[in-house]
């Protein structure tokens, strides 16, 4: 079975399931937009309305988790017969999660992936003539770091909520994420958050309102303008909250050494 120690799965309201992870406290997916419907109409759908014209498409998915955004790129790819090809590059620190993903109980739409959700769970990387999707166990952070050059279209900004995993959320964080996207790429992510958009700001990201049938409200950034979703005027976001702050890689870390030796005591 899929739940264990960790983890509860949950059915969304699309019908589609998600899981719940009793260490972040959160779900992977929102049950009110439904995990499907959410992966497809906040970063699927946007992204590939920029990129889908490309004859190569480089995707970072950030985090890989239940891989229902790698998975809803998949078949939106093949349901419409796109000839790009695909390299999709997913961190995730949970090994056993994904170990385990064969065991997950995944929609319908999937159904003929289940060969490659199986490949995933037992070897990380599945590779064919249209796709090429890796699984890099280990820190995110880190990760990031590892790729030379602006080479990614496409980044799934997926981690849990700013609240639980800050260190995937500061101003430091998109600048290492900045570094790796091509100048046309596209960020997508669920947070709309204010401290979130300034992070992203600082590092020259354009930042967009997205909206979609049945689902809240989301972000699309981007270091080129988009013409597919609201333009979010930062500059006067800033002027109305002055005091707002992006999230920092000191802070976070300072508080996490202040939590540790507290329970130390």
């Amino acid at each position: 079975m899929f739940d264990d120690a960790r983890h509860t799965m949950i059915m969304s309201e699309d019908g589609s399931y998600t899981a719940y992870s009793k260490e972040y406290n959160e779900h992977y997916h929102s049950t009110k937009d439904g995990a499907l419907h959410e992966s497809l109409v906040k970063h699927v759908y946007p992204a590939f309305e920029v990129m889908q014209n490309k004859e190569e498409i480089y995707i970072l998915d950030i985090c890989f988790g239940l891989g229902l955004n790698t998975l809803s790129t998949l078949y939106y790819h093949k349901k419409n017969n796109l000839t790009s090809k695909l390299f999709i590059y997913s961190p995730e620190l949970d090994a056993s999660l994904v170990h385990s993903l064969k065991n997950f109980i995944y929609p319908a739409e999937f159904d003929s992936f289940k060969h490659i959700i199986k490949e995933l769970a037992e070897k990380g990387i599945y590779e064919d003539d249209s796709w090429h999707v890796e699984i890099f166990l280990g820190d995110a952070r880190e990760y990031i770091r590892t790729f030379p050059h602006a080479m990614f279209d496409i980044v799934y900004q997926d981690a849990f909520s700013p609240s639980s995993n800050p260190i995937l959320w500061t101003q430091e964080y998109f600048g290492d994420i900045r570094k790796i996207m091509k100048e046309e790429g596209i960020l997508t992510t669920y947070s709309i958050a204010l401290p979130i958009r300034l992070a992203l700001y600082e590092n020259g990201f354009y930042i967009y309102l997205h909206s979609a049938e049945e689902a809240r409200k989301s972000t699309l950034a981007s270091p080129s303008k988009l013409s597919i979703a609201e333009y979010v005027d930062m500059e006067h976001k800033i002027s109305c909250n002055p005091h707002a702050k992006p999230l920092r890689d000191a802070i976070i870390l300072s508080y996490d050494d202040s939590s540790r030796n507290k329970h130390h005591l």
